[in-house]
């Protein structure tokens, strides 16, 4: 076990914000990690956290306690019929890496989330999502160690309780434990999903409808309209879109007939956070370090010297602005970090 101290967690988080943690760990397999939680070390910690590349992070200040991240890195092979393979994959596989080497092997089902930043075992927690699929479609199991106890648990899909950007691990169980691996079940036939605002089209661009060009396709159209946080530190959409019931909508259509919406049930609908933020004028604007994107507004882009702090009042701003024009609480997608 190697111990980095007053580690600086800069390449650990998209908003590119050069925070120090007291102590640092990574390990590289199961056993590994549940030595680790049994040290004196960890037992001392007044803190403890498991992070990847912290693309759903926003630090505050300086972390005082012990981060521990993943290296566990695999991609294996446990299964397959006439309909699916299995795999098995480490948590600390980059998410996109892995969705590269599906779509090498023919592998169906997670193109659709090509460009995503972040790790396997944090996109498990975060139910990942875009153009039509959520990562959950395609999970089995996830595998855990149980912070406390360093005992090593499975959770079946159905025990995850998946929902829209929702998991038990951010929930009743956020803090408890630390995902080591995940078994997805990928499709070996044809199974893709391009109906999301004229994606087929896009990709028949391209040719013919197959994997590689779905994942180009996507990465493209990520890159027109996303910025990259390698050169612009941000950590995607910082807002989750409101869900609401339909007499709500209902009410609000008298006033904004044009509203974006998407039914998600017979009573609930999925609002557009983005068109709430751009219709209370934040579009394109900076205050300080903090810029609200030109293109997308649920995106807030640190420009250089912006601290966490700083991003998270700016946050706070457009929640009280979309909260005063259309009584909607927005909740943050990016996961705030006290201490």
């Amino acid at each position: 076990m190697i111990v980095y101290h007053n580690f600086s967690l800069l390449p650990y988080n998209t908003f590119q914000l050069d925070i120090k943690a007291d102590s640092f760990i990574e390990f590289n397999s199961t056993e590994e990690l549940k030595n680790i939680l049994v040290s004196p070390l960890l037992l001392s910690s007044p803190n403890l956290m498991v992070i990847g590349r912290g693309s759903d992070l926003l630090f505050l200040d300086d972390f005082k306690g012990t981060i521990l991240h993943s290296g566990i890195k695999f991609i294996k092979k446990i299964g397959e019929n006439s309909e699916f393979v299995f795999l098995e994959v480490g948590s600390g596989i980059i998410w996109d890496d892995f969705v590269q080497f599906c779509v090498e092997n023919n592998y169906q089902g997670i193109e659709n989330l090509s460009g995503i930043p972040g790790e396997v075992g944090a996109a498990a927690v975060q139910n990942i999502g875009a153009y039509g699929v959520e990562i959950q479609e395609m999970i089995e199991k996830v595998n855990v160690v149980e912070i406390h106890s360093a005992k090593i648990h499975e959770f079946a899909n159905a025990d995850c309780q998946y929902g829209y950007r929702e998991s038990i691990f951010k929930k009743e169980l956020k803090g408890k434990l630390v995902v080591t691996s995940v078994i997805f079940r990928l499709n070996k036939k044809s199974a893709y999903k391009l109906d999301y605002e004229g994606l087929e089209k896009e990709v028949h661009v391209k040719g013919e409808i197959n994997l590689k060009n779905i994942r180009q396709t996507i990465l493209d159209i990520r890159s027109r309209k996303l910025p990259d946080y390698k050169e612009f530190g941000n950590a995607g959409s910082f807002f989750v879109n409101p869900i609401i019931s339909k007499e709500n909508l209902q009410k609000l259509q008298k006033n904004y007939p044009n509203i974006p919406h998407y039914t998600i049930s017979e009573k609930e609908e999925k609002i557009s956070a983005a068109w709430l933020i751009e219709q209370c004028g934040w579009k394109g604007k900076q205050i300080g370090q903090v810029k609200i994107h030109e293109h997308q507004p649920l995106i807030l882009i640190n420009c250089g010297n912006a601290s966490g702090k700083e991003i998270a009042q700016i946050a706070d701003q457009i929640q009280a602005s979309v909260k005063d024009k259309f009584q909607i609480e927005l909740q943050p997608e990016v996961n705030y970090i006290y201490s």
